[in-house]
């Protein structure tokens, strides 16, 4: 099996759940805590092994590129400021010359279609594809164990969690067959069916390992739910000619794409830091003791 070296961002999305605040700045670089969402997702990469980056990007997000590269004035008044742990922060976000790239989703036309828009940049190698919505809090980085399962049984390898059963219409939902501990063999799946048609309620949450093939059958460009190109139906297309799994969730997921989600990720990350947790509990506390 080749290694996993590659991988995905789609970072095209226009935001809308959080205008105004979006306007500008992409939803992407939203903080949780003092880091932006998307350095996360980078870092849960980089953790994992991933060796070349692609943003699958949009008008109006140079701030990400500018993110993760140099910003020698910035640098330099730190530096003489004697600002070491803000210069250090900033360094550690940097992506090494030749490691990433960038590449123009024209049109907002799905999830499918962001990952084919990479299609020349991955070639023949398998792939990950992160969603930076998605932040999972876990002692073990959720990438760095899907390619595990990918590297003894190959093929595609999905991050699974359970969904109440009235929420399955927001998510892909796949049919499981057999399980060995969190790891759940996949015979199909179908992109956000209503409750009573849901093959079970486990859904795919925001990290895939992939192999190239899907591109083949994302070129098909066939509109599915929402009339958009859906990752999920060319996935299902893969079921029987690979090996597909999927693990579930070893964390906690913060859907970072809804503000309740958002505020939510902010508010536990700030409670994983020593130099915040007990501030934050106690303004936390004398929220709810004044809004009782």
């Amino acid at each position: 099996m080749k290694p996993v070296r590659k991988a995905i961002f789609p970072v095209g999305g226009l935001g809308t759940r959080f205008l105004p605040a979006t306007k500008a700045l992409p939803k992407e670089m939203l903080p949780i805590v003092d880091k932006p969402l998307i350095e996360y997702a980078v870092d849960e990469a980089r953790d994992a092994g991933i060796e070349e980056f692609i943003f699958v990007t949009g008008r109006g997000k140079s701030a990400i590129e500018d993110h993760f590269d140099n910003n020698y004035e910035l640098e330099q008044t730190l530096a003489e400021r004697g600002k070491q742990e803000e210069l250090d922060q900033v360094n550690q976000a940097k992506l090494k010359p030749g490691q990433v790239a960038y590449i123009r989703q024209m049109s907002p036309l799905g999830l499918g279609h962001a990952v084919w828009c990479a299609r020349n940049l991955i070639n023949d190698e398998p792939f990950a594809v992160l969603l930076a919505d998605d932040l999972i809090k876990a002692d073990k980085p959720t990438l760095t164990e899907m390619i595990e399962v990918y590297e003894t049984r190959g093929g595609n390898v999905v991050s699974l969690m359970e969904v109440p059963a009235h929420h399955t219409s927001r998510y892909g939902i796949v049919e499981p067959g057999d399980s060995a501990g969190r790891i759940v063999e996949i015979r199909g799946m179908v992109e956000k069916p209503a409750p009573a048609d849901a093959p079970s309620n486990l859904a795919i949450v925001g990290r895939y390992v992939l192999q190239p093939s899907v591109m083949h059958h994302l070129s098909a460009a066939e509109t599915g739910a929402g009339n958009e190109i859906q990752l999920t139906d060319s996935m299902m297309k893969m079921v029987g000619e690979v090996p597909f799994n999927g693990l579930r969730l070893g964390g906690t997921r913060y859907d970072c794409g809804d503000k309740a989600g958002f505020l939510a990720a902010g508010i536990a990350f700030a409670l994983m830091r020593d130099d915040m947790a007990t501030e934050i509990r106690e303004r936390v506390s004398h929220l709810l003791t004044d809004t009782a």
